[in-house]
């Protein structure tokens, strides 16, 4: 799945456009590189996103297309 689009379905950032603009600005970090918005997302991968002075850093647990809200915490584990 696409970084843009998991970061999307996993609710850590609210709208695709803004995850694209976050990779975009290279503020998004996978495995400590600094990632496109189109990189392919695997379990394992670890994705730091910075929002201003917060720094949040994930671990991907599950990949999927769709989920409901109240399963989004589950396709990742706060670091």
């Amino acid at each position: 799945m696409r970084l843009d689009k998991f970061l999307k379905v996993s609710r850590l950032i609210k709208r695709r456009t803004i995850a694209n603009e976050a990779c975009d600005a290279g503020r998004v970090l996978v495995n400590e590189k600094v990632a496109k918005a189109s990189l392919n997302i695997k379990e394992g991968d670890i994705i730091e996103i910075q929002f201003g002075t917060r720094t949040v850093k994930v671990e991907v647990l599950n990949v999927q297309e769709t989920v409901k809200k109240e399963e989004a915490k589950e396709l990742f584990r706060y670091l």
